[in-house]
């Protein structure tokens, strides 16, 4: 008697069985064991697989590769696509169909509505940032003001959480991104609890014109001077406001940079990851605003040896972010060159925040060490 012929959806018939995922795929057996995207080694770096179920899709990651279109597996519901990913890497991606994006509903991790967050096994952990899912709603501190800047323009929300009992002023810049998409409250509250960051007073800052506020002016730093801090006394929330740190990323580390070397008695602690220190005031014009000069105008400013000796900053930016690396090296060796206490470190992520949500947390306390 010959033997029966192979089944085409048996385990051995499928990619998947590589990556954990036995049974025939479609099945509810299958999908109840499916979940995040899972990795295996593959030239020196990770396989990843992605799946969805129902209906087709293209996978879109921040700032790290192009789009990648999901294929579906023969007649199921099962569409998938497997990506090369490098060692050490953290990446926020969405799935995009014809009517809209969506997280990816087999992954826990979340970053707000319609965004999930994958990371090769070989990425370190972020262990005081609690998995946010997709319907999750993210408490918001009790504490907020109605700041209608003269300077800026405009209303807008500005919200405040003593972690801790409250302790020294940290600025969020993009602080509606750490309040809706990434949950800094509880991640905070996390790391001040295990020692790891002390006490602290965050202050979440909401921005308008990103491109506006954060270019090197000085009507933001300005308004948080004469404005937004005078508030803040107000509410009566434990802080200590002699004690200002500033944390940013991507143009709000250009923004936080610039207020150090400007606005040196207001601003002595800076934690910036990947600062865009490639920006110049015609960058915005350029075809490609990253091929200016190394540094750009922080770097600029620099070169004249302002006296740095009462800054304390650390810099951070993303392994993969080749193009980035040139402007943040020199900006960092300047500003040690000009007397700041500097410390460096690289996350294994691109030009993303989740990527960057670990040091956040790291450098916040390493400038105020």
């Amino acid at each position: 008697m010959s033997d029966p012929a192979p089944d085409p959806g048996a385990a051995t018939e499928h990619p998947f069985a590589a990556f954990g995922l036995p049974g025939r795929p479609g099945t509810d057996g299958f999908w109840a064991a499916a979940g995040a995207p899972a990795s295996v080694p593959s030239d020196g770096g990770w396989l990843t697989l992605f799946l969805r179920r129902g209906s087709p899709a293209r996978i879109e990651f921040e700032s790290w590769s192009e789009p990648v279109a999901l294929r579906r597996w023969r007649d199921s519901d099962c569409w998938y696509t497997e990506v090369p990913m490098p060692a050490r890497l953290r990446v926020t991606y969405w799935f995009l169909t014809d009517d809209g994006a969506y997280a990816d509903a087999l992954n826990p991790a979340g970053a707000g509505g319609n965004r999930s967050i994958a990371a090769t096994p070989d990425t370190p952990p972020q262990p005081h940032w609690p998995a946010v899912g997709a319907d999750d709603v993210l408490p918001l501190p009790g504490t907020r003001i109605r700041w209608a800047g003269r300077r800026l323009g405009g209303r807008r929300t500005v919200r405040i959480h003593p972690a801790g009992g409250g302790g020294p002023l940290v600025l969020l810049l993009d602080g509606d991104d750490w309040l809706y998409l990434h949950p800094a409250v509880a991640a905070f509250d996390s790391a001040v609890a295990s020692g790891a960051v002390p006490p602290v007073t965050l202050v979440f800052l909401p921005t308008r014109d990103r491109e506006a506020e954060f270019g090197c002016r000085p009507e933001l730093w300005e308004a948080v001077r004469d404005e937004l801090l005078p508030l803040i006394a107000d509410t009566g929330v434990p802080a200590d406001r002699n004690r200002l740190v500033v944390a940013g990323q991507s143009l709000g580390g250009l923004s936080a940079m610039y207020a150090a070397l400007e606005f040196p008695e207001l601003v002595s602690r800076v934690a910036c990851q990947s600062g865009s220190f490639w920006w110049t005031p015609d960058a915005a014009g350029l075809a490609d605003p990253l091929a200016g000069p190394v540094g750009g105008a922080v770097a600029a400013r620099l070169r004249e040896r302002p006296d740095l000796s009462g800054l304390r900053v650390a810099f951070d930016v993303g392994e993969h972010e080749t193009r980035m690396l040139p402007h943040c090296e020199l900006t960092e060796a300047l500003a040690e060159r000009a007397g700041a206490c500097v410390s460096v470190s690289r996350s294994p992520s691109g030009h993303d925040r989740a990527g960057w949500r670990h040091a956040l947390l790291r450098d916040v306390a390493r400038v105020l060490a």
